[in-house]
Parts: structure tokens; C-alpha cells; sequence
């Protein structure tokens, strides 16, 4: 069977995280600036090549000042660690339309293993003739993995930011 690749539609696309604030809500971010490509046997996804890079300073919060918080050395330190990455390590088709996805991902200059939850979109043509396919992926990564500690303590008891982020990732890929 021959090798299908397919790119990443960035424009359908979007990489977005949650962590606790002050222990009862959520802060939503996103990376405006990412690449991934997907290596396939034919148009079966099972056991694909996936590799993500995405650029640290594309972060977004929705504040200016949190997001410069986030690039600096108490955080993600952007100018010694300019990307993450990932590479899959297998993507295993669970039932129909749910594969497991696990790879290495690389932050902060700390690589660690993590597995990932992907629901299968499909594929489709678009109105311009190109095949496409979409995944929603789900997972959890604890941030004091990659060394990403930045913590304040409360007045109240608690910390300011949550350990946990849980990743909430869309992808369109375009065959090619």
C-alpha cells in the first residue's frame, strides 16, 4: 500500500489548553502558530506518523500580560525553549472512530511520554476537490512534568495555578 501524507489546515485547526485559576475557574489559551503532518498507509490512520511543532510564543490567553508571564522564565521561557513538539509513538484505533494517540511530547526542553484521546472526524471532500480529515484530541498533562513549577500561594489556602492542563486540540489535515 502507498505511503498518504497529509498537512495541517491551520485556518480549520486550533490548539487549546485549560488550567485552574485561583482553584474554581478556568483559563483558556490557545498557540496561533503551529505545524503537524500525518504519514498514512493509504487512507487508514492506524499507526500513522504524526509529528506536531508549535511555537511558544504564538501563546494567547486573552491577556497581554499573562501571556508575557507565560513566555518568560517562570513559565514555558520561550527565548531558551522556543517550540514543543511531538511525535507519536502509535495511534491505535479503539473502537469505531476513537483511536488512542501516544507519542512524546517535548516542552520546556523536557521530553515525557503521554496518551492522548482522538475522536475521528471522517474525511470528506471539500468544495475545491482536496480530501480532508479532522480529529478532536482530549487529554490531561500535569505542567510540573515539563518543569513548568511558577506557583503563588493564597491567601486562603491553595495555589493561584493548577497543576492540571487538559488539552482540548482540533485538527484538519488535507491529504496530499
Amino acid at each position: 500500500m502507498s505511503t498518504t501524507k497529509w498537512v495541517i489546515d491551520p485556518s480549520h485547526s486550533e490548539i487549546g489548553f485549560k488550567v485552574k485559576h485561583m482553584m474554581f475557574t478556568n483559563v483558556s489559551g490557545s498557540f496561533q502558530k503551529f505545524d503537524a503532518y500525518i504519514e498514512t498507509n493509504g487512507d487508514d490512520f492506524e499507526n500513522a506518523k504524526i509529528e506536531f511543532t508549535g511555537e511558544v510564543d504564538s501563546i494567547t490567553t486573552g491577556s497581554a500580560d499573562r501571556d508575557a508571564h507565560l513566555l518568560s522564565a517562570d513559565f514555558f521561557d520561550a527565548a531558551q525553549y522556543p517550540q514543543l513538539t511531538f511525535s507519536a509513538t502509535s495511534f491505535t484505533k479503539e473502537d469505531e472512530g476513537e483511536y488512542t494517540l501516544k507519542g512524546d511530547l517535548t516542552l520546556h526542553g523536557v521530553t515525557k511520554p503521554v496518551k492522548l484521546d482522538v475522536e475521528f472526524g471522517g474525511l470528506a471532500k471539500d468544495p475545491w476537490g482536496n480530501t480532508k480529515t479532522g480529529f478532536s484530541i482530549t487529554g490531561k498533562i500535569n505542567r510540573k512534568d515539563w518543569g513548568l513549577n511558577w506557583n503563588s500561594t493564597l491567601e486562603a489556602g491553595g495555589v493561584l495555578v493548577g497543576e492540571e492542563v487538559k488539552l482540548a486540540i482540533e485538527l484538519q489535515f488535507i491529504k496530499q
